[in-house]
């Protein structure tokens, strides 16, 4: 039997922003209680979004900045440990370079950063406290 197929892709945020909202909705303002204030910032339409399906079922999403940072980095909870997470930052990664990004930033909730250093990303500086969440600042050069 074959895997069940994972579409892993850029997407118009004009067009996907509900779906990619959902999952981030669910992860964290739902399950990791993140007030939405500080969830929905305003700056999603400025973004690169990428959005994960399995089965024609939107699981996870991410998205990129103008600045290079990569936020909201979201798998649903059903779907973690597959390796959608990895595919996801795969893709961000593939459109930074084609835009000609020279690295990649991101804060990581403390708990991912082992997810973050086995793609390769380094901490920088001590770990900050983020919408009541430690996290650290992680780098992957391009």
């Amino acid at each position: 039997m074959h895997p069940p197929p994972l579409k892993v892709r850029p997407v118009d945020w004009a067009e996907a922003a509900a779906r990619c909202l959902a999952i981030r909705r669910r992860v964290f303002i739902e399950e990791q209680q993140i007030p939405e204030a500080i969830e929905i910032d305003g700056r999603d339409p400025d973004c690169l979004h990428i959005l994960a399906s399995l089965n024609e079922v939107d699981v996870g999403t991410a998205r990129l900045l103008p600045d290079a940072h990569v936020g909201r980095v979201a798998v649903l909870p059903p779907y973690r440990g597959q390796g959608i997470g990895a595919a996801i930052m795969t893709a961000v990664a593939e459109a930074a370079r084609v835009r000609g990004d020279r690295a990649l930033h991101l804060a990581s909730q403390a708990s991912a950063v082992p997810f973050y250093l086995a793609l390769g990303y380094a901490p920088i500086g001590p770990r900050f406290m983020e919408a009541g969440i430690p996290h650290q600042n992680m780098s992957l050069p391009l």
